[in-house]
């Protein structure tokens, strides 16, 4: 029986110390434990809300945890250092450039938290592989140029150009123009070669990847600090605080401007008690306006002449329509007429022209009928003088007086007279 009971004491024992060690075991592989671990830190103005202990996270997710908070020494921009670690594999998404630090409230008791931004160019900070080496001709003829990194930025010794850099992989034509330029060795990263520590850290003032050690080993990134929860309340609070007696002065203004109000409403009631027969007689006078027969035109226009009126429209169209209808024939005769003068006028343009035609022609006979005009006017003046064709030309009396001119002699008539 002792036996019995030894054997069921060690067998329970083992059972124990077997669960405790799965215990043991699954609790290092959810904290990570067994995994590589990433230094960093950062700077704030204060620690408040944040205490050892207390998770990072990054996209949600918690990846690691903070191991150290302390004061800066005088003179420093910030005034606390934070220290935190990342495990793996999420520490390959710290990034060396626009990875931040944000320290951010977690929650309304004025608890802080620590959560890390994706970077945007690529270079991770830490690695876990092998870095070698090489000149770039011993790396063209290895070959398998993609499963390996640039692990330094390369600049041309004479030029300061610069010729490849991480995060991307060599190619032919990179290695062949680098060996062109004249450099003598190149630094490669493999990614096949990962071991379970980290090996490099990236430094950037040489822009390399450099073998990680205790100087080394932690890893700046910039913050981005947001204030603490508590101190945006008492923010707020003072605020509140320096606003209320602006406050107070609104509402005693607000309660003396609801009792002018309640006057104003009081004699408004009045004063439309004492307009409802105003308002009546409004109401039937606008009701008369909205009637076209007793509407404000029938009171301006009485009916009398509202007849005259529309008789003497009706005649004066009349009048008008006649008008229209004799300028109307009117314009058809005077039409008919010069279309009628049209070929009389056709005829003595015709006469015209042909008379033009034989005066062009004959140059002299302008001049011929001129001295015949002159000719026949000395004859017929002779007619007038000749005593026998005298009567027959009847001169009109005129009041101008004779002209001067020497008479004939005078001559004594049988009787003695003169004539």
């Amino acid at each position: 029986m002792e036996r019995v009971v030894g054997l069921f004491v060690l067998i329970g024992t083992l059972l124990l110390v077997a669960g405790f060690g799965y215990y043991i075991y699954h609790t290092a592989q959810r904290k990570g434990w067994f995994l590589a671990k990433a230094k960093y830190y950062t700077t704030t103005d204060t620690a408040s809300g944040l205490k050892v202990g207390d998770p990072v996270k990054l996209w949600g997710f918690e990846i690691g945890k903070v191991t150290r908070i302390d004061t800066l020494p005088d003179g420093e921009l910030f005034n606390v250092y934070l220290e935190f670690e990342v495990r793996e594999p999420y520490f390959g998404y710290i990034w060396s450039g626009g990875s931040f630090a944000k320290v951010a409230s977690d929650g309304f008791l004025g608890h802080r938290a620590i959560e890390v931004t994706r970077g945007n160019n690529y270079i991770p900070t830490f690695i876990t592989w092998d870095v070698n080496e090489v000149t770039p001709r011993d790396a063209l003829a290895g070959g398998d140029l993609t499963n390996k990194m640039w692990a330094e930025t390369v600049i041309a010794p004479k030029s300061d150009h610069k010729l490849a850099a991480p995060p991307y992989s060599p190619t032919a034509d990179s290695l062949k123009a680098i060996m062109a330029a004249g450099v003598q060795k190149v630094r490669l990263a493999d990614r096949r070669s990962s071991h379970k520590n980290i090996t490099y850290v990236w430094e950037q003032r040489s822009e390399s990847y450099q073998p990680l050690t205790s100087t080394n080993s932690v890893y700046w990134l910039p913050p981005d600090e947001a204030p603490a929860i508590t101190e945006r309340l008492e923010g707020v609070i003072s605020s509140v605080q320096g606003a209320l007696p602006v406050i107070l002065n609104m509402t005693n203004q607000l309660r003396d401007i609801l009792a002018s109000t309640a006057a104003l409403t009081s004699n408004a009631n009045h004063f439309i008690a004492e307009t409802t027969p105003l308002m009546s007689n409004a109401t039937v006078l606008t009701a008369n306006l909205r009637d076209p027969n007793g509407s404000l035109g029938q009171w301006l226009i009485p009916a009398d002449i509202h007849a005259n009126l529309m008789t003497t429209l009706t005649n004066a169209n009349g009048t008008l329509t006649n008008a229209t209808t004799t300028l109307a024939s009117a314009n058809t005769n005077l039409v008919a007429i010069m279309t009628k003068l049209n070929e009389p006028m056709a005829g003595l343009s015709m006469m015209i022209s042909n008379l033009n035609a034989q005066v062009s022609v004959n140059t002299n006979l302008v001049t011929d009928i001129s001295t015949l005009l002159v000719d026949v006017d000395d004859m017929i003046q002779g007619l007038k003088r000749h005593w026998l064709f005298r009567s027959a030309f009847k001169t009109k009396p005129t009041n101008h007086p004779p002209a001067s001119s020497r008479s004939p002699k005078s001559f004594q008539s049988p009787k003695g007279r003169t004539r």
